[in-house]
């Protein structure tokens, strides 16, 4: 039985420049394993990332250019956190004291990085950012550091992106790092590690949401070809303990837009495939935007999807049927479970800046995409959304689409509908076209923070 590789969610690494190493914190027994790197956006199957066709130029950068300084040296837009920190509207909220104060970011990605704390520091500091501490679980035997590892290393670029851009919404928030001593590789291949290591935190009360950069095709999985989806099902175990304890779960929903990567990794599916976990119901799918910004951080044009060096992920699961708080966007997902649930920014042209030491011979800056940025940047929302509710928030879907069906008649919803007819149409297969409303693009469109954060709180006391 062909068994499918999972792989990061990752994006395109376009710089490198110049830094020390440092240590991580805490250490705890526990399994797991995630996924992607600082590289270029390549769908849901592999341990290692694949880099994009990105500017050779656009390597070991001494300091983060501007917007304007990268669209003339490589064609491409950039992005800063005071970026970010601008278009999601995130400036009320600090100013009242929400930063994710008191909360907790849980994220699991294989080997780790081991210059995660000093890098997060030199990223902080660059941009006036408070720093944090980041805490470190290590889940099993994890192997030594081998900077000659492709593999360690891709993962480690994943670990550096999903710390800083989690950092950059949430700098309040205490981030715990779980990293796996298991390689993603083949189908259900260390994810009943990453799985376990989910569960023992949630079991010991680590953690207010969960942000998963990777996935595997779901046709990948053993028995999916003859209607057996036992082997997901059997994975889902962290879901619904995490549903009990009411974390927030979410995931990266891919690269691949309508389609997926083969279980060689190299190939994409000819037709329409959809990912796990993004595709469970316990998970809230996030997809991918693309950006349109000025140095200053102020939109120049409406959002688009994200789709050149890869393309958001989206489109209908074949394991999972529509569950109920997708009735009211039937007519869009159909009588099967529809991804991604909501997007943030992902394009590889207005990746992000991120900072990395863990490679002696590639320190520096570097520009990062793919929805393996989109998910930890909504694990900052969600981080600001439970610090303002003074709990935790748990699944969000309900609360969410519940938002979504009042977005079109009441403007304080804080939701950002992406509507500009572009698609996420990626390798030969059509996807779906950003409209008004729910789309298998970009799911119910991005969000205002500031209008967001305190809907979704009080959407979910009544949902709840």
């Amino acid at each position: 039985m062909r068994i499918a590789r999972t792989r990061p969610r990752a994006a395109v690494a376009v710089a490198g420049v110049t830094a020390l190493a440092a240590a991580v914190a805490f250490t705890t027994p526990v399994a797991g394993h995630v996924s992607t790197t600082v590289t270029t956006a390549a769908p849901a199957t592999q341990a290692f990332p694949v880099t994009a066709a990105t500017p050779a130029a656009a390597r070991n950068m001494s300091s983060p250019l501007t917007t304007e300084e990268c669209e003339n040296k490589w064609n491409i837009a950039c992005y800063n956190p005071l970026q970010y920190q601008q278009v999601y509207d995130l400036g009320p909220l600090y100013r009242t004291g929400i930063t994710g104060k008191g909360r907790t970011i849980v994220i699991v990605d294989s080997f780790g990085s081991p210059t995660v704390q000093h890098d997060l520091d030199v990223y902080s500091k660059q941009f006036g950012i408070p720093t944090t501490k980041v805490d470190i679980v290590k889940w099993g035997n994890v192997p030594p550091w081998d900077p000659k590892n492709s593999t360690m290393t891709g993962w480690a670029g994943e670990t550096t992106l999903d710390v800083e851009v989690a950092h950059a919404i949430a700098p309040g928030a205490r981030i715990v790092l779980v990293e796996t001593a298991v390689a993603e590789t083949e189908g259900v291949t260390g994810l009943p590690e990453m799985m376990s290591a989910e569960k023992s935190l949630i079991d010991h009360g680590v953690g207010d949401v969960i942000s998963q950069s990777f996935g595997a095709a779901e046709n990948t999985f053993p028995g999916f070809d003859k209607g057996d989806y036992s082997s997901i099902d059997n994975l889902r175990y962290a879901f619904k303990d995490a549903a009990r304890h009411h974390v927030t779960m979410l995931a990266a929903s891919g690269d691949g837009g309508a389609t997926d990567n083969t279980p060689d990794g190299q190939g994409f599916y000819k037709y329409r495939v959809n990912s796990w976990p993004s595709s469970d119901p316990l998970v809230t799918s996030v997809g991918g935007t693309q950006l349109h910004l000025n140095d200053e951080g102020w939109r120049m044009s409406p959002d688009s999807v994200y789709n050149d060096h890869g393309a958001s992920g989206g489109g209908q699961s074949h394991v999972f049927r529509r569950p109920a708080f997708q009735n009211g966007v039937r007519d869009v997902v159909g009588s099967r479970r529809g991804t991604p649930d909501m997007s943030m920014s992902a394009a590889v042209n207005g990746g992000a800046w991120t900072y990395s030491s863990y490679d002696p011979t590639d320190i520096g800056w570097g520009i990062a995409g793919g929805t393996s940025e989109a998910s930890p940047l909504f694990s900052g929302i969600i981080a600001l959304a439970d610090q303002y509710a003074g709990h935790r928030l748990g699944d969000i879907h309900d609360a969410l689409y519940a938002l979504n069906g009042e977005s079109a008649h009441n403007p304080l919803t804080g939701i950002v509908d992406v509507n500009d007819g572009t698609d996420n149409s990626y390798q030969g297969v059509t996807g779906y076209t950003a409209d008004d409303g729910y789309d298998m693009a970009t799911g119910i469109g991005t969000v205002d923070a500031a209008l967001f954060v305190p809907a979704l709180a009080r959407a979910s006391r009544m949902h709840h």
